[in-house]
């Protein structure tokens, strides 16, 4: 088991796996411009060359970061990958002095489990502002906010 940082190699397996759970609605499509953007915000969760989940924590401002595009394989899952992935965002959020962390999702007893509660979104006014603003499903959001506070 390998949790590494993303490679630009790494961005059109991140762009499938998103994607994937997008066209379930599991979660928010992702463009592969976006993903670029963002590939600081990623990790791979990799075993014997085979790329088993992502995750990305997101900073959005001094003392918010947001973990988003939580996405294991379907045959990977109840493995433990997404917990692990949690847990290296979350140690990152403390190497960089983040405070609180939180993510939007259709599962949030799975971040339960993880150490997160429910909060409300109007709570997360910076992310309201700079993402859900873009979101087609605004203002009719139907994810849950959670956080944690490190």
């Amino acid at each position: 088991m390998k949790i590494r940082k993303a490679k630009i190699s790494d961005i059109k397996h991140i762009h499938k796996f998103v994607n994937e759970f997008a066209k379930k609605e599991e979660m928010l499509p992702r463009a592969l411009n976006e993903l670029y953007e963002g590939i600081r915000d990623f990790f791979i969760y990799e075993e014997d060359g085979t790329i088993k989940g992502v995750c990305a924590l997101h900073i959005v401002w001094e003392d918010l970061a947001e973990i988003r595009s939580l996405a294991v394989k379907e045959e990977y899952r109840r493995l433990g990958i997404g917990k692990s992935l949690i847990k290296r965002c979350l140690k990152e959020a403390r190497e960089l002095g983040i405070k609180r962390v939180f993510a939007l999702t259709y599962r949030s007893d799975f971040f339960k489990k993880a150490g997160f509660h429910e909060t409300d979104k109007a709570k997360l006014p910076h992310k309201i502002w700079g993402d859900c603003l873009k979101c087609p499903k605004f203002p009719e959001c139907d994810e849950h906010a959670v956080i944690t506070y490190l």
